[in-house]
C-alpha cells in the first residue's frame, strides 16, 4: 500500500497477461489534477462523496454509484466533505477490450468513436461484475476466476456503450497538431514552433486545438508524457529512464507531474507493478 499523505492511502495492482490495473484508494481533499487515461475507467465508489470534472460537466459519485469513463475522457477528483472518499477502478486497455467486444459482434471500440451513455450510474448487475472482476484481479485469484469475471464485466458493459457520431467539423488541422505532439513529445518544443510546422497561427491553433481536445496544446502534451511514462515504468523502465525518454527534464520533473496526476510516485507505482524498486 502506497501512502499518499497522512490519511491517504493507494493500492495497485497490475495483471501482465491482459494488462489491466486494479486501483483501490481513499483520499481527501484534492484527489489528481485533470488528466485521462488511454485504458477504459469503470469504478465504484464506496464510501463518501467522490467529485470530478469530466465531459466538461461535475459529476458527484455517492457510495454504489458506477463510474464509467472512456480512453481519453480528460478528468479529475476531489473530496468535497472531510471524510474523504474511497473506491475501486479498473483500467481496461483498448487492445484487450476490443478483443472481447469483437468475439460479440460489436467491431472495433476506440477512444475515438466509442462512449458510455452516462459517466454515472445505479446498475446492480454491472456493480457486483465490477466487484467481482476487481476481486480476481487485486487479490490475484487465479486465471479462471479472472476470465471469467471479466467475461461477465465485458457482457455488462457491453450495454452501456455506444459509437459517437461522427463530427462533421474539419478537424484535420488539429489532428496535424496531435500528430506533431506525438512525434516531438521527447523534444522540447514552443508553441511557434508547433505552428509553423503545421501552418497555423499560433494564437487559432491553441484556441481550436482546445475546442477540438478540451485542453491547450501543453496540457495535452504533459498529458501525453506521463501516459508514456506509466507504460514504460510499468514494464521495468526505470523512473529517471523514463523521464528522459518522454521529454521531462529530469526525474523530479517526472515525479511531480506524476504525482499531481495519480497520487503516487513513479517508483511506488512501479514497484506495485512489478516489484521492482528503484532510488
Amino acid at each position: 500500500m502506497a501512502k499518499t499523505s497522512s490519511n491517504d492511502w493507494l493500492t495497485l495492482r497490475r495483471d501482465n497477461e491482459t494488462g489491466i490495473e486494479s486501483v483501490h484508494a481513499h483520499f481527501r481533499g484534492h484527489a489528481y489534477d485533470p488528466h485521462d487515461h488511454d485504458e477504459m475507467l469503470v469504478g465504484v465508489t464506496h464510501t463518501g462523496l467522490q467529485r470530478f470534472n469530466c465531459h466538461r460537466r461535475l459529476h458527484t459519485s455517492t457510495p454504489g454509484q458506477i463510474m464509467l469513463i472512456e480512453p481519453g475522457a480528460v478528468h479529475d477528483g476531489h473530496a468535497p466533505n472531510p471524510e474523504g472518499f474511497t473506491y475501486s477502478m479498473l483500467y481496461l486497455p483498448q487492445s484487450w477490450l476490443d478483443t472481447l467486444l469483437q468475439r460479440r459482434g460489436m467491431g472495433e471500440i476506440s477512444a475515438l468513436s466509442a462512449a458510455f451513455r452516462s459517466t454515472l450510474m445505479q446498475d446492480v448487475q454491472l456493480n457486483q461484475a465490477i466487484q467481482q472482476a476487481f476481486g480476481a484481479i487485486h487479490h490475484a485469484e487465479g486465471r479462471l476466476a479472472r476470465d471469467q469475471s471479466l467475461d461477465r464485466l465485458v457482457d455488462m458493459l457491453s450495454r452501456h456503450l455506444y459509437r459517437r457520431p461522427c463530427a462533421t467539423q474539419d478537424l484535420s488541422g488539429m489532428l496535424r497538431v496531435r500528430d506533431f505532439l506525438h512525434d516531438s513529445m521527447a523534444s522540447d518544443i514552443g508553441l511557434d514552433e508547433v505552428a509553423m510546422a503545421v501552418g497555423l497561427d499560433r494564437f487559432r491553433l491553441t484556441r481550436q486545438f482546445q475546442q477540438a481536445f478540451g485542453q491547450s496544446p501543453h496540457a495535452y502534451l504533459i498529458r501525453l508524457r506521463l501516459k508514456t511514462a506509466r507504460v514504460l515504468l510499468a514494464s521495468g523502465c526505470s523512473p529517471a529512464q523514463a523521464a528522459a525518454q518522454v521529454g521531462f527534464a529530469d526525474q523530479s520533473h517526472l515525479g511531480r507531474w506524476f504525482r499531481r496526476a495519480w497520487r503516487i510516485t513513479p517508483a511506488a507505482y512501479q514497484q506495485q507493478c512489478t516489484n521492482v524498486l528503484y532510488r
